[in-house]
């Protein structure tokens, strides 16, 4: 009798808590989503919102309706910012997904000081963009480093900061030695998963070292490869950083480097920003970027089919 009224005084807690069971999982999840729903998901349907109306910064503005898009189909600038901002995608992303792959081929072999040389690599990643970004610019100026070696051998001064192109294609070089070693370390994973009986077989039937790699090493990354690509991707569809610190807030020469972030910066800031036509930009750098992330998944799925 002891045992039965004993165990009738610890059901109802019991009972209590297996109520309560499906409702704690949200309570572990609550202060990651409300982080979310502060930091994302309100700034984005709040730019969605207000791509819509003529906002400004100190003017709550009206609904517009398509307005902002259509003028940007007109904005010379816009036309300049999307140009080069698809250049940087052609310039930086073969790089970002080959060269980090052949790094992390080269620091995966076991041989004295390799530890060394995979911190170094590695070091541009944890260094802070701005000063990464001072350190190119020094070195790129006129009477900078590059220039007075330049000047030494005979070749003479160039205008990477000076010229449209080259100063585009120097912010594109940051870029990839900035994230080199971030997408290394993304391949050395996929590496450690490759099969040495691959590679032994290859080289029992005769393959070279260039034909192991083609044949053995990128089938097995390339799932691995097409994330470094779509990741790639948007990052530099999205680059700003690089380009304003060696371009200036104006897009170096005559605004023929501004990139579409640099943009939305540059017309949405100031007491007078155009809060709701830089917001219709952002909304214009969304959908690319989605849409780049869905071509490289879509050109993987035909790839595998």
């Amino acid at each position: 009798m002891k045992t039965s009224s004993a165990a009738a005084d610890q059901s109802p807690p019991f009972r209590r808590i297996r109520r309560q069971l499906p409702s704690s999982p949200w309570l572990f999840a609550a202060p990651g989503l409300l982080v979310v729903g502060i930091f994302i998901l309100y700034p984005f349907v709040s730019t969605l919102i207000n791509s819509f109306t003529d906002k400004r910064t100190l003017i709550p503005g009206e609904y517009v309706g398509l307005d902002n898009f259509r003028e940007l189909l007109h904005d010379d600038m816009f036309w300049i910012g999307l140009r080069n901002s698809t250049l940087y995608i052609v310039g930086v992303v073969p790089a970002l997904v080959l060269l980090p792959l052949l790094l992390a081929m080269l620091v995966q072999k076991h041989i004295p000081g390799i530890t060394f040389f995979r911190s170094a690599f590695y070091t541009p990643v944890v260094a802070s963009i701005v000063v990464v970004g001072l350190i190119w610019v020094w070195m790129l100026d006129e009477r900078g480093l590059v220039n007075a070696v330049l000047e030494a051998v005979g070749v003479g001064s160039v205008g990477f900061l000076s010229d449209q192109w080259l100063l585009l294609m120097s912010a594109m070089a940051v870029t990839v030695w900035k994230g080199l070693g971030y997408y290394m370390i993304i391949y050395l994973a996929a590496l450690a998963n490759v099969p040495r009986e691959l590679h032994e077989a290859a080289s029992v039937d005769g393959a070279g070292a260039v034909r192991r790699f083609f044949t053995v090493t990128v089938p097995a990354v390339r799932s691995t490869m097409v994330l470094v690509a779509a990741l790639s991707s948007v990052a530099a569809f999205k680059v700003f950083s690089e380009v304003y610190l060696m371009a200036g807030p104006n897009g170096g020469p005559a605004g023929e480097d501004t990139t579409l972030v640099m943009l939305v910066q540059r017309v949405g800031t100031g007491l007078t920003g155009r809060v709701g036509y830089a917001s219709a930009i952002s909304v214009v750098v969304f959908v690319v970027t989605v849409a780049l992330m869905l071509l490289v998944l879509r050109a993987d799925r035909k790839e595998d089919a």
